[in-house]
């Protein structure tokens, strides 16, 4: 990609991104607000990978996509607002963080103006990818695949818990009669 087009399409995502992250506490649904932020994360994503930082902005689809869905199948089956689509209130103390938020905002606007950054490019070496995968889960793969597995089950276990035959109209436990 050219110079402006990466350009153009950096503040095409990071528009996108700040739009979506409003959306989050403009939105009066905890299922629409998860989904927004997913599309927020992922705004935020494709500027990781613009800024050649793939493999942070790959990561950052997965563990946002993965993560978000479940959060909003959690929220569908677990909470007391129907499928969480209910009008709620997403923010408390509004004005309180409206103020912080605008003077986070212009504290970083004044670091983004006046702040010295280096323009050196980078230049990765091929393996790059290869080699901070097995720094990061070079002596923890089992413990990994362990983890894993353990919150698949646990998924597995919530989902069969609210199942007919494993909870009452009430929400307590009632295992299912021998037949």
């Amino acid at each position: 990609m050219t110079g402006a087009l990466v350009d153009v399409a950096f503040w095409v995502f990071a528009v996108a991104a700040a739009w979506f992250g409003w959306r989050v506490f403009r939105t009066d649904s905890m299922v629409r607000a998860t989904f927004a932020l997913l599309a927020s994360f992922a705004n935020v994503g494709a500027i990781l990978v613009l800024l050649l930082a793939e493999y942070l902005g790959v990561a950052l689809f997965f563990m946002m996509g993965v993560e978000m869905v479940v959060m909003a199948i959690f929220m569908v089956a677990f909470m007391m607002n129907p499928a969480g689509l209910n009008p709620m209130e997403m923010v408390h103390l509004p004005r309180t963080a409206i103020v912080v938020g605008v003077v986070a905002a212009a504290a970083l606007g004044v670091v983004a103006v006046v702040g010295e950054f280096d323009q050196v490019a980078l230049v990765a070496p091929a393996d790059t990818i290869r080699a901070l995968g097995h720094e990061l889960m070079g002596g923890s793969m089992l413990l990994m695949q362990t983890v894993g597995v353990t919150l698949v089950t646990t998924m597995v276990g919530a989902v069969a818990l609210s199942s007919a035959s494993g909870a009452s109209a009430s929400g307590a436990w009632c295992p299912s009669s021998p037949s």
